[in-house]
């Protein structure tokens, strides 16, 4: 099978020559799939995108066009296919619905870790010979409470492990894991009592028209002065604009982010020669209290091993003429299904 790798990534190519084994004519390129590069499939079975590629219905049917009839993501999310057009079209679209839930889940208490014991400031101080400690306070994560929203595999990687720091759990999901309320005493409750209660959220939802902008001002305003957000899932579930407003305030206390509403044109790219025109993004580098990391919470070796396994695995049932356990169809579209 004829395959166009799109985005790739050069700590990615190594993993997916050694998943694939000479099996399948790999051809690698840069470039995200966009309207203008869906020529580049031309003469190819199959394609494989990221994230950060867009796989629109204009798109879509000109990959069918061009004769492309298999898209394998190399990612868990799948909300940047029309999978509607894609099913309708005959396009098959598979995605890696798990390839490390750890990578993620850690990342995010990275992120919070950081952001409580202030490590960035710290650190900024030193190099510069201050060791003063006056603005460096935070607090013991044992005994708070911390609200998961979205229990899904990454959203149950990390209840564990803030389970083990002593925390109390709350989560929201519209599916319960009862093992992580037998497991971790989970108390399940609405969407407005978890952010009412909590002094920690972590977000673990995927993004769809159900989940776009969550958390907006009418949830914030029912929050804990200075609650601390942890967001590894995806930009939009926030509201950029409105979680800005509340980092002023001081009505949240904290943000860490490995997505952003508008990454797209900005993410997985060397834009230090060119800053972009993005208010929103420069104000939330500007503060003190937002720790802003460039969407590589799955970026563990264990994560790009099992992205490529999956990833071939995809293209070998199809080039077999197998059902591919990992295809997605329009109708079985669940929230609980990504996370």
């Amino acid at each position: 099978m004829k395959v166009l790798i799109y985005s790739t990534k050069s700590f990615e190519m190594p993993y997916l020559l050694a998943a694939n084994r000479g099996k399948h004519q790999l051809i690698f390129i840069k470039e995200s799939l966009t309207s203008e590069t869906a020529m580049k499939a031309v003469g190819c079975d199959a394609i494989s995108i990221f994230s950060s590629d867009t796989a629109s219905n204009i798109i879509l049917e000109k990959l069918k066009d061009f004769g492309v009839i298999y898209i394998t993501l190399r990612s868990v999310g799948y909300d940047n296919v029309n999978l509607l057009t894609a099913n309708s079209l005959g396009i098959k679209v598979a995605n890696v619905p798990a390839y490390s839930p750890y990578a993620v889940a850690e990342h995010g208490v990275a992120l919070l870790l950081a952001l409580n014991r202030k490590l960035i400031r710290s650190n900024q101080q030193t190099k510069q010979f201050n060791f003063d400690t006056t603005n460096l306070i935070g607090f013991d994560l044992n005994n708070k409470t911390v609200a998961i929203i979205g229990t899904g595999n990454i959203g149950s990687v990390m209840t564990k492990i803030m389970h083990g720091f002593g925390c109390r759990l709350i989560g929201y999901d519209i599916v319960e894991n009862k093992n992580l309320i037998k497991d971790y005493n989970l108390k399940y409750q609405s969407l407005e009592q978890v952010c009412k209660e909590a002094d920690i959220i972590s977000i673990h939802v995927p993004l769809s028209s159900e989940t776009h902008y969550l958390i907006d001002d009418r949830l914030i305003k029912l929050m804990k002065p200075n609650v601390i957000i942890i967001n590894t899932a995806r930009g939009a579930l926030i509201n950029t604009k409105h979680i800005i407003k509340a980092l002023e305030s001081k009505q949240i206390g904290a943000l860490g982010l490995d997505v952003y509403e508008h990454e797209k044109d900005v993410f997985f790219k060397d834009l230090s020669d060119d800053i972009p025109n993005d208010y929103m993004l420069i104000k939330l580098l500007a503060m003190p209290n937002v720790l802003l990391t460039s969407h590589h919470a799955y970026l563990t070796e264990e994560a790009l091993s099992n992205i490529a396994d999956t990833t071939i695995d995809n293209l070998d049932s199809w080039s077999v003429n197998k059902t591919c356990a990992n295809e997605l169809k329009f109708k079985t579209i669940h929230p609980s299904n990504v996370l």
